[in-house]
């Protein structure tokens, strides 16, 4: 089965998710260079529309997310990708999960989550390693 990366520039989205509570983790995007060293290493790798490169999940915070499943959507252009988290949050602002923020019915956000780690202590301020760490 071929992955449609042509739709969208290249990139499909990569929706996380953890195998064993069905959390949503985080939302990222994969090339096809990325999705192949998704399934080669086990360990999910996506591609940075910001940075313009390949970044694995992980390799500065090191809370990695390993594959456990993927599934590819009818329209072969979207994933979701299940996974076993390693470590305590996916987040670069020290949440479990990027979807921490709920929206009321007037679009006002608040935060629904506990900080599960200090992002201080994870993600450096220099210039290879800043809070906008891994994203």
């Amino acid at each position: 089965m071929n992955i449609d990366f042509g739709k969208s520039g290249g990139l499909v989205p990569a929706i996380i998710q953890d195998e064993e509570s069905g959390e949503v983790l985080m939302l990222g995007f994969m090339n096809d260079a990325a999705f192949e060293e998704t399934l080669h290493s086990g360990e999910v790798v996506f591609f940075s529309r910001s940075r313009n490169k390949r970044w694995k999940k992980g390799e500065s915070s090191g809370h990695i997310l390993r594959v456990r499943d993927i599934r590819i959507d009818c329209d072969l252009d979207a994933l979701l990708v299940r996974v076993q988290p390693v470590g305590p949050g996916v987040c670069h602002e020290g949440y479990r999960s990027c979807f921490f923020r709920s929206l009321n019915h007037k679009g006002a956000p608040r935060v629904v989550a506990e900080r599960t780690f200090e992002p201080e202590s994870v993600y450096k301020t220099s210039a290879q390693n800043s809070f906008a760490g891994e994203k």
